[in-house]
């Protein structure tokens, strides 16, 4: 922390850094307590500086005001990210702390700064929108393979399938990390909205003519380092690949997502379980959701498409965490200026489909000219922005959300 040059700085950047990678267990403890214990505010300076600003809210007394409140960690973090590979060693440290915080709460305070840098240092203006094709370098299409969290992508074949002329992938970088994408998406050029998932996975599958497609279908989007959760990517990134879409393919008519419903079922069950809130009918089909390959039988598959499908629709429009939507795929969606369009029966039948949503997906349709109005509605009243057959298909449900 002395008033070294930056080339000698560097070099100790370097050296601590290396010095912290060789850390583990009661040392690596030790060293996050000596952060929070050495290298947080000084509560006597903030609030003699509290007080002068009170007293006097003067510009210069808001300047030292700021100056006290910034831990000296924030300017150790800013130095260490001099260090080669700085950035990435950093985004592994914000990650172990967010692993750790419920046993070491007081490590919040360290969790919080690296949040506030990283944010700066990832802003939009920094990172740069790629196109992935089959050329791409062997280690970046390696970590869009380990990093998918969608749709898990089952080989090399796979993955090229993916990546043909009637399907994109796109991802964000950053300068730190040139060969880890930040974040991707991977969407499939198709003439209609699409219903099910499995036709555009199939590595199989026809392979179309772009400039004949009339729909963009986003069906997956994943971030690639947990040190860098509540950062959010995913607005800018989609946002970004709708608009270079529509330059390249002015035809396209309609961009929208083809997403999962991963808490549809555990929140059928909690429901299920609680006896102010349900009843016997309602018990009766989640034990019917637990018969195996149940929807590979017509007859019991149609029965259970007539109770699932207005319940889902309750799930996504009434059913809250706090005041926002509980499905963590309605927040991203909504929040990012999406319409909740459709539910589709049975669209997602793997494994992972099947235990998360039992098999319904979620159209949410980005329309350009609604997307700023969309995202203020949300962002001020926590608006479900969804089409009128949804609506009326949650109606039919009378369970309190």
């Amino acid at each position: 922390m002395s008033g070294r040059g930056k080339v000698s700085g560097r070099s100790l950047a370097n050296e601590a850094l290396a010095a912290y990678q060789s850390l583990s267990g009661p040392a690596l403890d030790a060293f996050f307590d000596f952060l929070v214990s050495r290298y947080s505010s000084d509560p006597k300076v903030v609030q003699r500086c509290s007080e002068a600003y009170r007293l006097e809210p003067s510009p210069v007394n808001l300047i030292q005001l700021q100056q006290a409140v910034e831990s000296p960690r924030q300017e150790l973090f800013r130095r260490l990210n001099l260090a080669i590979n700085g950035t990435r060693v950093l985004v592994d440290i914000r990650r172990r702390l967010l692993h750790e915080l419920s046993n070491h709460p007081l490590w919040a305070a360290i969790e919080a700064d690296l949040e506030h840098l990283l944010r700066s240092w990832f802003n939009g203006g920094l990172l740069e929108l790629r196109r992935i094709h089959p050329q791409t370098p062997t280690a970046v299409l390696e970590n869009l393979m380990k990093f998918e969290a969608v749709h898990q992508v089952r080989g090399w074949r796979d993955l090229q399938r993916r990546l043909e002329i009637d399907r994109r992938c796109f991802a964000l970088f950053h300068p730190a990390l040139p060969e880890e994408p930040v974040a991707f998406t991977e969407l499939a050029l198709t003439s209609e909205l699409s219903a099910s998932v499995q036709p555009l996975l199939d590595p199989d599958s026809p392979v179309r003519n772009p400039k004949a497609c009339r729909c963009a279908i986003f069906y997956s989007i994943s971030s690639c380092h947990e040190g860098l959760r509540g950062i959010p990517f995913g607005n800018m990134l989609i946002r970004r690949v709708v608009e270079q879409l529509n330059d390249e393919f002015p035809r396209l008519k309609v961009f929208a997502t083809l997403s999962p419903v991963p808490g549809f079922r555990t929140w059928l069950t909690t429901v299920a379980r609680d006896e102010n809130r349900t009843s016997s009918d309602l018990v009766t089909l989640v034990d019917k959701l637990r018969v195996s390959n149940w929807f590979r039988s017509d007859v019991r598959a149609a029965e259970l498409k007539k109770a699932l499908l207005p319940l889902c629709a309750f799930y996504l429009l009434q059913a809250k965490r706090g005041q926002e939507p509980a499905d963590a795929v309605a927040r991203f969606h909504l929040g990012n200026g999406a319409q909740l369009g459709r539910l589709n029966w049975l669209s997602d039948c793997s494994e992972d489909g099947i235990q998360r949503s039992a098999g319904i997906t979620a159209n949410y349709v980005y329309r350009l000219g609604a997307l700023d109005r969309n995202h203020h509605a949300y962002a001020a009243h926590h608006a479900v922005m969804a089409s009128r057959r949804l609506e009326t298909l949650a109606k039919n449900i009378t369970l309190k959300p």
